[in-house]
């Protein structure tokens, strides 16, 4: 069953998120998921919307998403962007 990454980040230190981003690329592609959306100015709808960046990342199954997030390759370069962004982010199991 797929399951969807969401991650909604204010960035509040741009040279830390940098950090993160030099190797997400390499990283991620060794991973069966797929991005779906990166937006950083989306349309609201509702409420209010305090970040600058939202992501919604596909897997065709949670323990491909555990085998990325989880990865000590991935968990060496997340610091970065924890530091750098508030960050809210929640796992989503797919309807089959």
């Amino acid at each position: 069953m797929a399951h969807y990454f969401v991650a909604q980040i204010k960035i509040r230190n741009q040279a830390e998120y940098d950090k993160y981003l030099e190797n997400f690329d390499e990283i991620f592609s060794k991973s069966n998921g797929e991005y779906l959306a990166i937006d950083e100015s989306p349309a609201i709808l509702e409420g209010n919307w305090d970040y600058t960046k939202s992501v919604l990342i596909r897997f065709p199954s949670k323990k491909d998403f555990e085998d990325w997030y989880y990865s000590a390759d991935y968990q060496n370069i997340l610091k970065y962007r924890l530091r750098a962004s508030k960050c809210d982010t929640i796992l989503l199991e797919g309807l089959e």
